[in-house]
């Protein structure tokens, strides 16, 4: 069993003292050492790779490095924007799969970054961009249920958020198999992350308001299909989330699918100063339709 420091506020250091660009952040376990992706902002909104961290205990991190790098033209260069990395291990391929969201840098492109890797150290290549099915996509989480099957969440504001089943490879989407709005709330929900637990599905998102916080949602189903509940908050109402916007709920047993412990990881956004924004690190609790942060 992992033993878990829980933070609250913290502006994560690496091992080197650094401040850890974990932002936007996904996080897997490989082999028993967790892994993070994270927007590198140490100097502004524009791509500077991906940075990746290791933890034996999310709590402490060893820095790795640049794992996807800035690419001289075209996408992913220094005059794009590139946010929300997050790392699948396909089981069929046994190949690692970075998803991204890319911009041309005025958010009219809206397309998912597609990278590959045979170590989830990297380094990562970049393949390709791609639309879903024509949609939009901006922000994306990512969900690999326990028979192996991939999925990619991707917030469209035309029509909502969509879950989308992945390829037998994971480099393509075969099937949409969600598409929600939120309840009472025209759009879906952006910084999307989907767990499992006890046979049900929680769905959590963040309304669309910039870099302000609000009081973010989750939705439940017993199938990735639907019907999904009514989205509800599940932070104190008026908290805003305590501040924060929500990046990964982390399985903390070994395992994932049948934990009994959950963390919640966030970001508390400063737009002047995005390098430097913390996380929220908190325990959160999963009991059937009743979720509390």
């Amino acid at each position: 069993m992992t033993t878990v420091t829980m933070k609250g506020v913290s502006l994560a250091l690496d091992d080197h003292g650094q401040v850890a660009q974990l932002h936007g952040l996904g996080i897997q376990c490989f082999g028993g050492t967790y892994y993070a992706y994270g927007e590198n902002k140490a100097n502004g909104n524009r791509f500077q790779g991906v940075a990746c961290y290791t933890s034996d205990d999310l709590a402490h991190w060893r820095s790795e490095g640049i794992v996807l790098g800035v690419r001289e033209s075209g996408l992913l260069a220094a005059d794009t924007i590139a946010e929300r990395p997050k790392v699948l291990r396909c089981p069929s391929t046994g190949e690692y799969v970075m998803y991204i969201h890319t911009e041309r840098g005025d958010y009219n492109y809206a397309h998912i970054g597609v990278a590959v890797a045979d170590n989830p150290l990297g380094p990562f290549r970049f393949l390709f961009s791609m639309q879903p099915f024509g949609n939009i996509s901006r922000d994306i989480g990512v969900f690999q249920d326990e028979d192996g099957a991939g999925y990619l969440i991707s917030e469209d504001r035309e029509h909502g958020t969509h879950i989308y089943r992945l390829s037998g490879d994971y480099h393509s989407v075969v099937e949409d198999v969600a598409c929600e709005r939120g309840t009472n709330y025209e759009y879906g929900y952006e910084s999307p992350t989907i767990i499992r637990h006890e046979g049900l599905y929680y769905w959590f998102g963040s309304q669309l308001t910039g870099w302000e916080c609000n009081d973010n949602m989750v939705s439940t189903a017993t199938d990735l299909h639907g019907p999904w509940s009514e989205w509800r908050p599940f932070a104190p109402v008026g908290s805003r989330t305590f501040d924060s916007q929500c990046d990964v709920i982390v399985p903390l047993d070994d395992d994932q699918y049948h934990s009994t412990r959950f963390m919640y990881i966030g970001d508390r956004w400063r737009q002047s100063a995005l390098g430097e924004s913390p996380l929220v690190v908190l325990p959160i609790v999963l009991d059937g339709e009743d979720v509390a942060l």
